[in-house]
């Protein structure tokens, strides 16, 4: 069989029942939803047609995307649209600001596309918008899911200077996989990342998406060097193909095994370890201020 039919079939693959979600509800998750349409809001938990909206906005916690949408990279498991982004925009720290205050959102959770076309990777726009957010809110912890900055690691000191509570930066998948799944990363300058977080004392978060073909000792192997950069939280989920194009999905993973990974993540260090099939970066975001 080819690889384009092989992974037609794979995307045929019926979805088990362990990854099916009820809707969303509750009167707190009504309220932000309706500020989310009057106001004209953009959140990635509603763009991205999260599973997990519903608990997250009942919880006070939304993720918000800046740098526009369309991303300088190409990762074979990311819907985000490639190509050439526009300029960045000077009033959207403003409006992001603003969104997180209208929503009252109480543990807000940033992240971006890619900006390799520009000199500080968006750098000075990521302190712009945590400073924003401070100013309007200084009562809400911030999470930013940053992206590597090309190794550029003075652009990495704008964020950590503003000092957000949390620094996320996900790994994605193992090191034998990288190349393919995440093309212009790197899986050591990811940890280096990491690292350079830790020494400037950030509380530092990393994710892996499982599914894609990695082995069990591989996913210790990865456990293990995010420890040995000490990570404090890891997020384990189930990697689910965006469209027929993007890279097929290998296996699902059932709930027992997720439940195996957090147990010997906890044994390891992790400070807090968050693993299921509907498990994204920013789930239960706002328990891993500990």
């Amino acid at each position: 069989m080819d690889k384009e039919n092989s992974s037609l079939t794979k995307e045929r693959t019926k979805k088990p029942s362990w990854l099916k979600v009820k809707l969303p509800t509750g009167e707190e998750f009504k309220k932000v939803r309706s500020l989310v349409s009057e106001h004209k809001l953009h959140t990635i938990c509603e763009s991205g047609n999260c599973p997990n909206m519903g608990e997250c906005w009942g919880a006070g916690t939304a993720t918000f995307m800046i740098l526009g949408n369309v991303c300088t990279r190409s990762c074979g498991f990311c819907a985000v649209s490639t190509g050439k982004p526009d300029a960045p925009d000077e009033f959207e720290p403003a409006r992001v600001a603003n969104s997180v205050k209208l929503m009252d959102v109480k543990h807000a959770v940033i992240t971006s596309v890619d900006r390799d076309d520009l000199k500080d990777g968006g750098a000075e726009i990521w302190a712009m918008t945590v400073r924003s957010i401070r100013r309007k809110s200084p009562g809400t912890t911030l999470e930013t899911l940053i992206p590597d900055f090309a190794g550029n690691w003075d652009n990495l000191q704008k964020v950590i200077d503003v000092a957000p509570e949390i620094v996320s930066h996900n790994i994605e998948t193992v090191r034998r996989l990288t190349k393919a799944i995440r093309v212009q990363a790197k899986y050591d300058r990811s940890l280096e990342l990491l690292l350079r977080l830790k020494q400037a004392k950030m509380r530092t978060k990393s994710g892996l998406m499982l599914g894609l073909g990695e082995t069990h000792a591989e996913i210790l192997e990865t456990m293990d060097d995010l420890r040995m950069v000490n990570v404090d939280v890891l997020t384990l989920g189930q990697y689910l193909q965006p469209t027929p194009n993007h890279q097929p999905v290998d296996e699902f993973i059932n709930p027992e095994k997720f439940a195996l990974y957090k147990n010997l993540g906890l044994e390891m260090g992790f400070k807090y370890v968050e693993s299921g099939p509907l498990v994204r970066s920013s789930y239960h975001a706002e328990k891993h201020m500990f």
